[in-house]
């Protein structure tokens, strides 16, 4: 069974930085494209970032964090990495990685509240 956990979530003034952090285990993690996503409250989970196997260059954001976040991964530890900054109260949301087709069970997710 697949484990996913992510952390670093926060309480962060609008306009601040967080780093996300997601742990991966049981899985032949560098063989895998890997993605972030957020759920806010009453909508749908939707796709934030995500990274090719390999790393890289090979990126994508969505359009509403073009620019002020960063998908990262070090395949040797089985992390992946979001970067966030220029923190808007509209990040306000609980993040998870996932493989881009979510094919893996999700983990709990870490919570990330942008106010004043």
């Amino acid at each position: 069974q697949v484990q996913l956990v992510e952390s670093g979530g926060g309480l962060v003034q609008p306009g601040g930085s967080l780093r996300l952090s997601c742990a991966a285990s049981r899985i032949a993690f560098s063989a895998y494209d890997m993605a972030w996503y957020r759920q806010a409250p009453g909508n749908q989970r939707e796709l934030v970032a995500g990274i090719s196997w390999s790393g890289g260059s090979t990126t994508n954001y969505a359009d509403f964090v073009k620019g002020r976040f960063t998908i990262s991964r070090d395949n040797a530890k089985n992390m992946v990495y979001l970067e966030m900054n220029s923190l808007k109260p509209e990040d306000t949301a609980v993040y998870y990685c996932n493989a881009p087709d979510r094919r893996w069970s999700w983990g709990k997710g870490t919570l990330v509240t942008v106010s004043s």
